[in-house]
């Protein structure tokens, strides 16, 4: 499976996106991000401000695991450069992203809203695909 984040232009209010399965050309559902504040060509550390900092553009592998934060299983992008724990998870505004991936039905500026259904949908998905044993990638751009 493929997941394909396209990125409208940021804002200090966060970083609305679309979020698209395979090839597509359907919506599944929008996305929320912290501002996007990477330099092309300088090392994480130079631009990142810490839970306030969009990953950077780029290919991820996309994990089920764990989460202590939320208290149930979650997919987790491995392997982002100079971020640890990034989910792709439910939530409204920037304040909700700690530099994670929110999903929504809707959207209304820097909003995203009925996050949980939109979750709800997604996740059955991409957890069908690791059972089956696919691999699950999310490209951002």
């Amino acid at each position: 499976m493929n997941l394909r984040l396209e990125r409208e232009p940021t804002t200090p209010a966060g970083t609305i996106g679309q979020l698209f399965i395979d090839d597509d050309l359907v919506r599944a559902c929008w996305t929320l991000e912290d501002p996007v504040r990477e330099v092309p060509g300088q090392d994480v550390p130079a631009w990142k401000t810490p839970s306030d900092t969009a990953i950077p553009v780029g290919r991820y592998r996309v994990a089920i695991t764990y989460s202590p934060k939320f208290r149930q299983r979650m997919p987790l992008l491995k392997d982002v450069p100079g971020f640890d724990g990034i989910r792709i998870h439910w939530g409204n505004t920037k304040q909700d992203t700690d530099g994670c991936i929110l999903v929504g039905q809707h959207r209304e500026k820097a909003t995203i809203l009925f996050s949980r259904a939109a979750f709800e949908a997604l996740y059955p998905r991409i957890e069908t695909a690791l059972l089956a044993a696919e691999e699950v990638w999310i490209t951002i751009w």
